[in-house]
């Protein structure tokens, strides 16, 4: 590179006999005929785009800084016993015990909750959705426990 930026300073300080030089090279090259690229032969109606190359992903740090918890817990799940005179008389009569739960959980996590929280085993929950848009649960526990004891346990009688 360097001998063409001294040949390009000799040239500068002779303007004049280098000047028509110059212009008769451009003369040449504007009379010259240019060379046409070949167009593509497409057999094909169809046109793909061309595939690009599919690097692997290397993040420079984790997504997220911590593992995910589960929001829904034992606690959030039961949110309180109800103590109407009819779940009274479910408590007594047949082996029931009745709770508000929250509205997204399942039958599946009511009778873990329940056996987590109070150490029974459950036979079978049924629930239903409340006209006030909350959702009731109704335990029913296997003949080894007494729901009676239970609800004193817990504080419901």
């Amino acid at each position: 590179m360097a001998p063409k930026k001294k040949a390009a300073a000799a040239e500068g300080e002779k303007a004049e006999k280098g000047g028509a030089k110059k212009a008769s090279k451009v003369a040449k090259a504007v009379k010259g005929s240019v060379a046409r690229k070949s167009k593509k032969v497409r057999t094909n109606v169809h046109f793909f785009r061309p595939k690009t190359r599919q690097m692997k992903r290397n993040p420079r740090y984790p997504k997220k800084s911590t593992e995910s918890r589960e929001r829904m817990d034992k606690y959030r799940i039961i949110q309180c016993p109800v103590t109407t005179e009819s779940a009274m008389k479910k408590i007594e009569e047949i082996n029931t015990l009745v709770f508000l739960v929250d509205i997204q959980a399942t039958k599946l996590h009511i009778k873990e909750a329940v056996r987590q929280l109070y150490d029974v085993k459950c036979a079978k929950v049924n629930t239903l959705i409340r006209p006030d848009g909350r959702k009731k649960a109704y335990v029913h526990l296997t003949q080894d426990y007494d729901a009676l004891d239970v609800a004193n346990r817990i504080g419901i009688i």
